[in-house]
């Protein structure tokens, strides 16, 4: 079994490609479902976020698994296999496991080193936990990726270039007004939106409207940063207050009137914010500063159409390519690289290692069957062996195979850490007629992130 990958994302495709390409949380189950009724695949985990989509799966086979990857996500995008190859890379084995690790160290992530990644495969490993589409292959691969994000991020400055997309698209914003911000408008009260808050209160904005098509969900995350915001600047060396609001939906665009920036990260599928609304929002203000639409959704929440406007700059994950915030200085970067270097071959080394576990235990089980079918003979020909007699020849022949057998096992044990050592543990099989899987045994993983 190997780990396969199909992703798309900011560095493969356009974002009207990522668009069509975004799962919800809903379709993202029925894609793992859909997968899991392939007989060539045995887990299925997918990890989505605002810039990429990648599909993780333990499979016997690439073709099939390619065909059936590209059915399952062809029934949400409307886009056949042919189409997404144009625009998606695929990785298998080592290299599968390897786009992982990096993508949990921020080397893939639009914003260099960004850490907001390592909840976002926390959550798919969980979301896929909970749909029981996980066993040991990715369970150990999700831990591992984890692992390795975390020492890149205590181990190097690799998060100096920004915390977030966010932290980028606030900067293209305060360039774009030629200021600071003062007033901010978020739409959106998920993780991406609490982040949105957080940023804009770590910049010093006082002025923070939140707005949410389920309105208790925007009410819960401006009161709690308000609250939490408020008593920093209290106990803290800043004796500003911060004003985070909560607002319904059907008042988004009165908010925005009186806003610098809007930022947008919804979930939704659709255009949320349409250029009408944009337009009755510059009607209805009262200054002449422009404002600055950071739209962080996938697909795009805002009609794209609207940055015509006068008056109205857009941010977007495009706009954001290339863009030098979004990159770690080298030396980090070539730290964390090295990072992922070694815990990819510790990682391959242990699996290997696990792989030749059940011939190794195969190998000592057919050895004492040979051991208990002997002295059964022993028995029928000297009936008169008493008991401790009986028992010293036994525990003489068990030395003698424990022995014969400690260098190979051992031996082939080591090789299977090296390069093609799965050929190693192959020869063995073929030499004692072992069957390894009746040696499995089968457990429930234990989770543990920490």
């Amino acid at each position: 079994m190997s780990v396969f990958l199909f992703g798309v994302s900011h560095t493969s495709a356009p974002v009207s490609v990522l668009e069509r390409l975004a799962l919800t949380e809903d379709e993202r189950v029925k894609v793992v479902e859909d997968l899991l009724q392939t007989p060539q695949i045995s887990e299925a985990m997918v990890v989505s976020t605002c810039n990429r989509v990648e599909i993780y799966a333990v499979v016997d086979a690439f073709h099939p698994a390619l065909e059936a990857v590209g059915a399952a996500i062809g029934t949400t995008s409307g886009m056949t296999l042919n189409e997404m190859t144009r625009y998606a890379y695929v990785r298998y084995s080592e290299a599968a496991v390897e786009h992982l690790f990096s993508v949990a160290a921020g080397l893939d992530s639009l914003v260099v080193g960004e850490q907001q990644i390592l909840g976002q495969i926390r959550n798919a490993y969980t979301s896929a936990d909970a749909n029981s589409s996980v066993g040991r292959v990715l369970h150990e691969l999700a831990q591992q990726a984890l692992r390795v994000g975390k020492r890149v991020h205590n181990e190097t400055g690799i998060d100096r270039a920004g915390a977030s997309v966010v932290s980028v698209a606030l900067d293209r914003a305060r360039l774009l007004l030629g200021r600071d911000i003062t007033s901010a408008v978020v739409l959106g009260a998920g993780a991406m939106g609490g982040l949105a808050v957080a940023n804009l209160v770590r910049d010093g904005v006082s002025d923070i409207t939140v707005a949410n098509r389920t309105y208790a969900k925007a009410v819960q995350l401006a009161t709690d940063i308000d609250r939490h915001a408020n008593v920093e600047k209290t106990y803290g060396t800043d004796a500003g207050v911060v004003d985070v609001r909560a607002v319904p939906i059907d008042d988004l665009i009165a908010a925005v009137a009186g806003a610098d920036v809007l930022i947008t990260c919804t979930g939704t599928v659709g255009t949320v914010v349409q250029v009408a609304d944009v337009h009755s929002a510059l009607t209805a203000r009262t200054t002449e500063t422009p404002l600055v639409i950071c739209d962080l959704g996938l697909p795009r929440n805002v009609d794209p159409v609207a940055g015509r406007l006068p008056g109205v700059h857009i941010v977007d994950i495009e706009s954001l390519r290339g863009d030098a915030g979004t990159q770690a200085a080298a030396d980090d970067t070539v730290a964390a690289r090295a990072i992922v270097a070694g815990e990819l071959a510790d990682y391959l080394t242990s699996q290997r290692q696990a792989e030749v576990t059940p011939t190794v235990t195969a190998l000592r089980r057919r050895a004492a069957e040979v051991v208990e079918a002997e002295m059964m003979r022993l028995e029928t020909r000297l009936p008169n062996l008493d008991d401790p007699q009986r028992d010293e020849v036994a525990k003489t022949v068990r030395r003698v195979v424990d022995k014969l057998l400690h260098a190979p096992t051992v031996r082939v044990k080591q090789l299977a850490s090296t390069p093609n050592g799965d050929h190693y543990a192959e020869a063995l099989r073929e030499l004692f007629e072992l069957k390894p899987g009746a040696a499995e045994s089968v457990s429930a993983p234990e989770t543990n992130f920490d």
